[in-house]
């Protein structure tokens, strides 16, 4: 029975991350990735830019060349795959972690192909996975669609736009563009102030012209097959014609994974509880590493931030 130093379970860039440090520093370890490598930004929009520029997205002090200020998604899929095949890493795709669970020091880790042993786990998922429902009827309907990719499925549709994050803001300026009647149902009284600073005036603007149509202060009560009901800011319910509902109301961890490993989570946004020199969790030898660490509060950490996770976690790791 082999025992690793170290399971990685993700492998995002900041999983990636981890495993680059693990082998500088000469200590065994395994990637278990449930997609393929960096599977979340696979899943972004086909045309998404990053916030960051290119260096404040680099692991391992491996140079990220881009041609523009702002990277796209393919970009950053060459640069994270290209260092995974460069540096020889060890990881498995296509295999999603089912437990994870702790006998005599030593964790237990099952998949759906096997199962593996090691001293150390870092959990690394993101928050990618799970959409943030709305709870609401009719959501289950083939036409709500929770991911976006790209705008050409929606020319000349009727979209309804749930949301008003880089997310939202995005698949409304680009489906509007190929052709769709575009209406945004936002919860709050403007569109979100995180919104990047290149795009919001533009979404401002199509707004103030009437292009794209916004309700502010409103929320969305009921989906039907041709029809969208919403509550508008003076609580009066207003049925539209629709064809498609974008629902771009974020994406949780798994917090079922999270508690069935044995991490305690922590008031109303489950923050997993770690320490936060370490990033070990409550139970010992078992760590967290990027945007899992925030809990529902999604926007506390990404992959700027976040990378110095894996030398926190591998200097604690060498220091017991």
């Amino acid at each position: 029975m082999e025992i690793l130093d170290i399971l990685i379970i993700g492998g995002g860039p900041i999983g990636l991350n981890c495993a680059l440090e693990a082998q500088k520093n000469n200590l065994t370890y395994l990637i278990i990735e449930k997609g393929t490598i960096v599977n979340s930004l696979y899943n972004y929009p086909l045309y998404m830019r990053f916030f960051s520029t290119a260096e404040k997205l680099e692991i391992a002090d491996i140079p990220f060349i881009s041609t523009a200020p702002k990277p796209g998604r393919q970009e950053a899929l060459e640069y994270y795959q290209g260092i995974t095949r460069q540096r020889n890493l060890n990881i498995n795709l296509y295999e999603k972690v089912s437990n994870v669970s702790k006998k005599d020091g030593v964790f237990e880790i099952e998949t759906l192909k096997g199962k593996y042993f090691a001293k150390n786990v870092i959990i690394s998922t993101g928050f990618y996975d799970i959409p943030n429902l709305m709870h609401i009827p009719g959501e289950n309907l083939e036409k709500v669609k929770h991911y976006y990719t790209e705008p050409y499925p929606y020319a000349k549709q009727k979209i309804v736009v749930v949301g008003s994050s880089n997310s939202a803001v995005d698949a409304a300026l680009e489906t509007y563009r190929k052709g769709a009647e575009v209406t945004m149902i936002v919860r709050h009284s403007e569109i979100s102030k995180s919104v990047k600073y290149w795009v919001k005036p533009d979404i401002d603007n199509r707004i103030a012209e009437g292009s794209i149509k916004a309700h502010f202060n409103s929320e969305i009560i009921e989906i039907k097959e041709s029809s969208v009901l919403f509550k508008d800011e003076n609580g009066e319910v207003i049925e539209i014609e629709n064809d498609f509902v974008l629902a771009m109301t974020g994406y949780l961890p798994d917090f079922d994974f999270l508690k069935n490993s044995g991490i305690e989570l922590q008031g109303d946004c489950l923050n997993p509880l770690y320490h936060p020199e370490t990033m070990e969790t409550n139970i010992e030898n078992l760590y967290l590493a990027g945007v899992v660490c925030g809990g529902k509060d999604t926007h506390l950490w990404f992959i700027e931030n976040s990378r110095i996770h894996a030398e926190m976690i591998i200097k604690n790791i060498l220091l017991k």
